[in-house]
């Protein structure tokens, strides 16, 4: 074998051993980032545990609607920063507004946010059992300033229980700060016990009266 033949062998293993090398490190690359996405996730995940066991705990034994109402709006703004936080629940004709007043609510137009959802509009978000945007709200029929409400990222989370509704969480702040899945994926975690808190409240309520 002559000295060229021997160069370029040695080419062609350095070009393979150097194909393998970016293989493996592609592949060491993967790995990595699978193992940080799922330490990410775990993380999501244990907050998520550790914000509804301490929802649970602080609500835990409540009997007074209103009592359960603010503990749980004072729970979920320590975990949405700068929300508002009210209540809507569902009446035989109509709907009963929890809100309340030791924080100050988002204006629009001079008017908070809650003063735009109708009996109808209520009632169509009711059905609709989902997580509702302003956008979805605005196609069941909210009305409003357009460029005002565009300013407000807003979210209802749907309260029910054995399937029927009991009503919504509606939660906003200012777009610029806009409400994260992680927020509501942690709220939506509280509402299955929270719902049933509030049923066996209402429960009370009507055998007291």
């Amino acid at each position: 074998m002559d000295q060229n033949q021997r160069h370029k062998r040695l080419r062609l293993l350095i070009s393979k051993i150097n194909k393998e090398r970016k293989k493996q490190a592609k592949k060491i690359d993967i790995l990595c980032n699978d193992f940080i996405a799922a330490q990410r996730d775990f993380i999501e995940r244990l907050n998520t545990i550790n914000f509804s066991a301490d929802f649970y705990e602080s609500i835990m034994g409540s009997a007074d609607l209103c009592g359960l109402l603010y503990t749980a709006s004072k729970l979920i703004r320590e975990r949405v920063a700068e929300a508002n936080v009210s209540f809507f629940l569902r009446q035989a004709e109509s709907f009963e507004l929890h809100m309340f007043e030791n924080h100050e609510p988002v204006t629009v137009e001079k008017q908070c946010l809650e003063n735009y959802f109708s009996p109808e509009l209520v009632d169509n978000i009711c059905q609709s059992n989902k997580l509702c945007t302003i956008d979805d709200l605005f196609a069941m029929g909210i009305e409003g300033n357009l460029n005002e409400l565009s300013k407000i990222s807003v979210v209802t989370v749907p309260l029910g229980l054995f399937g029927s509704s009991l009503g919504f969480i509606l939660i906003y702040r200012i777009s610029e700060d806009k409400i994260t899945d992680e927020e509501i994926k942690d709220v939506c975690a509280i509402t299955c016990g929270l719902s049933r808190a509030i049923a066996s409240c209402q429960e009370l309520l009507h055998s007291v009266e």
